[in-house]
């Protein structure tokens, strides 16, 4: 608990046998965290069984990507405050201390990899990585003119239920960017945002995006894709002087 708020933890789990229960574990090491949820998008077999051996409660989800994991998760999560993680290692489970301190002022805290005194060493955040999402973040900053953004592909975040409950009907996502569509659509929204550093691990396994430079680079045209379609749609509404989000165009668990 945080301050009387429920406290919900979302693992969206493929690849991450070998490291998800040590991750479970330390999120309720913390102890504020009520639930963590494994959201399992067909993922390594004994995966089920590692988590089995923790108090985390596991969902499943067939529709395979990341954004479809997250939405699933954050349909099935209980909390006041909801916290998505990962379940690689990369991020540190007492970090949740840093996004929940933040939450008392802000409607979503989103973290950043690319403060160097946080990234360790053997991280997966080398020079191309790291610049990237620093790139593609200002870009977001400057086009929306919105607070300082310094990586735009942490995963590493926490929303309130009621900004969720204003956001969730236009996720329309379902792959590895939709951490920049959310961003987007709370930029959007006008929400009370803020991005702070989070520490920044080795990965425990091979990760199956950013672990490829060539899927990261494309990974990272069809952010700065989507950033600029956002930026088009907001211009031409503007013009015809429509709302951004007059209609939800994809209902929540609505596949994209």
């Amino acid at each position: 608990m945080w301050k009387s708020q429920f406290i919900s933890v979302i693992l969206p789990t493929y690849n991450e046998k070998d490291s998800i229960a040590g991750v479970i574990g330390e999120l309720f090491d913390t102890g504020l965290v009520d639930e963590v949820l494994v959201v399992n998008n067909n993922a390594a077999p004994g995966t089920s069984d590692e988590v089995a051996r923790t108090p985390a409660r596991e969902v499943h989800e067939p529709l395979q990507g990341y954004g479809n994991a997250i939405r699933c998760g954050f349909r099935e999560a209980r909390g006041d405050l909801i916290i998505v993680c990962e379940p690689d290692g990369t991020f540190f489970g007492k970090d949740v201390i840093k996004l929940l301190a933040f939450s008392d002022d802000f409607d979503v805290v989103y973290g950043t990899r690319t403060s160097e005194e946080f990234i360790w060493t053997g991280a997966n955040m080398g020079f191309f990585l790291k610049w990237g999402n620093y790139a593609v973040a200002k870009m977001m900053e400057f086009l929306f003119n919105t607070v300082c953004l310094t990586d735009v592909g942490c995963t590493y975040r926490l929303i309130k239920r009621p900004a969720l409950r204003e956001i969730e009907p236009h996720f329309t996502v379902g792959g590895s960017h939709f951490g920049p569509e959310m961003m987007l659509i709370t930029v959007l929204k006008r929400m009370k945002i803020v991005q702070i550093p989070v520490n920044y691990r080795p990965r425990v396994g091979e990760s199956a995006v950013t672990g490829d430079l060539v899927k990261a680079f494309f990974l990272g045209l069809r952010m700065i894709g989507m950033i600029w379609g956002f930026w088009l749609r907001r211009f031409g509404r503007r013009l015809s002087g429509r709302p951004m989000f007059a209609e939800p165009s994809v209902q929540p668990g609505t596949p994209p």
